[in-house]
């Protein structure tokens, strides 16, 4: 009797798993983000400190992307052939290592070596985390859900951004010292994930039907994975081409310095916050993605454009914040559901893995082309024009996804 009355009080847990989850992969894309845009504020320092041209500095953010797009695809396939966590938890551990060990290369060889190293161990991530949250979170809150993770790449930038700028422009420090800062919590992130993240196991039925259907490459191809894949790249280039240069123009052609560079370059990345929130509602309420991102896309093209295009500060101020609201990261967890709803369902860690590998294209090119063409026409602003191009070209496409095939919003969530 006893056993039945503990049984049947037994109470739920406050956070449930797939909320832990959802919590860690956010700290995950933290330390991703803060890794990666450390660099960004130092750019100044590091063309002084190996007598670069605009387009060597800009090469060092597009190795790093190289090799964070070349394990995209590889990372997919072996998370789910031997579980997605043996593969995510240790590239954590390691890139957060080797950006200590980046901050140590006395040449720029050497220093362009060790990012590149540490791209490679954040590639690893993408697939095989997107693939596991995208089992567990609930259907009807799954690009919600995707939406608190990507959360994590704004507060990882803006962390970024001030690590940098306080560290060198403020406190004094060589720009070498915040690679060393930042290795400490990203280690720790992977011991938590390690801790609370569990892998799931494949069903028998799962299993059969990877043993009967294999996966095919081609399955990766069909009409709305392919829009999903443009979009992305356009998006993921006007982005990176903003947070790469944003805070170097912001030097070198508005006159700001230290932590004002900090404030201003986290608007993009803390205006993502709300903007990914309400869009992703928008789009488990509607239980549509197309509408939404016609919606967004226009806005973004506007205010990529207007960055440069006005002189006054409190303009530039309102255009960052709206870029950020409708940017890349408030479109991803958008395109996550598109392709949750598009992609082989037992391939699922390969599918996010190639759909970030085309995104992430655009963070290789968006880097050097900045820097390339700054160095030919003498201005920054051809490069936002052009990432303002690009995502007209994003928006066409969404034009195109077709959703005929998915049930009304509210049977959605009843399923």
């Amino acid at each position: 009797m006893d056993n039945k009355v503990n049984t049947t009080n037994k109470k739920k847990p406050l956070i449930p798993y797939w909320g832990k989850v959802v919590i860690v992969f956010f700290f995950g894309w933290v330390a991703l983000y803060a890794t990666r845009t450390i660099l960004n504020p130092i750019m100044g320092d590091i063309e002084s400190a190996f007598s670069l041209s605009k387009a060597q500095l800009g090469l060092i953010s597009s190795i790093f992307f190289i090799g964070y797009a070349a394990m995209n695809v590889p990372a997919g396939i072996l998370g789910d052939k031997i579980g997605k966590k043996r593969v995510l938890v240790p590239g954590v551990i390691l890139f957060g290592s080797l950006a200590a060990v980046t901050g140590m290369m006395p040449t720029f060889f050497l220093f362009i070596s060790a990012w590149l190293m540490v791209g490679l161990a954040q590639g690893v991530y993408y697939g095989p985390q997107y693939g596991i949250s995208s089992e567990i979170i609930p259907k009807n809150r799954l690009t919600l859900g995707s939406a608190v993770i990507n959360a994590g790449m704004a507060f990882g930038t803006s962390i970024g951004y001030y690590i940098s700028s306080y560290v060198v422009g403020e406190w004094g420090f060589g720009w070498r010292v915040p690679f060393f800062v930042i290795a400490v919590p990203v280690v720790i992130i992977g011991i938590a994930m390690a801790i609370v993240v569990k892998d799931k196991p494949k069903t028998s039925e799962e299993v059969q039907s990877q043993t009967a259907e294999p996966f095919k490459f081609s399955s990766l191809f069909n009409r709305n994975l392919i829009l999903a894949y443009i979009i992305i790249f356009c998006s993921i280039y006007g982005f990176f081409m903003i947070i790469t240069w944003l805070p170097y123009y912001l030097e070198t052609a508005r006159g700001l310095t230290g932590g004002n560079i900090a404030f201003v370059a986290s608007l993009v990345p803390w205006a993502a916050i709300p903007g990914s929130l309400f869009f992703s509602w928008l789009s488990d309420k509607w239980g549509r993605r197309k509408p939404v991102l016609l919606m967004m896309l226009p806005f973004g093209i506007l205010s990529t454009a207007s960055i440069v295009y006005f002189d006054s500060m409190p303009i530039l101020y309102i255009t960052l914040i709206v870029y950020g609201i409708v940017g890349k990261i408030s479109v991803n967890p958008v395109l996550i559901a598109v392709v949750a709803n598009n992609a082989p369902q037992q391939s699922l860690g390969t599918a996010f893995g190639f759909y970030n590998f085309v995104g992430m294209l655009g963070s290789i090119l968006a880097p050097y082309i900045t820097g390339w063409l700054t160095d030919t026409t003498g201005s920054m602003n051809i490069g936002f024009y052009f990432a303002a191009a690009l995502l007209i070209i994003a928006w066409i496409a969404s034009s195109l996804i077709d959703e005929s095939h998915l049930p009304a919003a509210g049977k959605e969530a009843k399923a």
